[in-house]
């Protein structure tokens, strides 16, 4: 669910908070919202640290050569 909510979800979702505001949403509903919501943070969560190790590893460099260090020094 790290993409756009599906329309069913977001019916849902609307269904459960007006419920919830009147008082009438049951415990096996609720227990029906936790899980999605929880299915979709898990994903974002995940999807995220799949992000920040891919920008990670891209920020990384090799070294320069040794020559090239050494030729640098040489010239000052």
């Amino acid at each position: 669910m790290s993409g756009p909510i599906p329309l069913e979800l977001q019916s849902k979702i609307a269904n459960w908070r007006l419920r919830a505001a009147e008082g009438t949403l049951t415990l096996e509903e609720m227990r029906e919202a936790v899980t999605y919501l929880r299915a979709g943070r898990i994903a974002a969560s995940q999807a995220a640290g799949a992000a920040k190790r891919s920008s990670a590893a891209a920020k990384r460099t090799a070294p320069p050569p040794q020559e090239d260090m050494l030729s640098e020094l040489e010239g000052l």
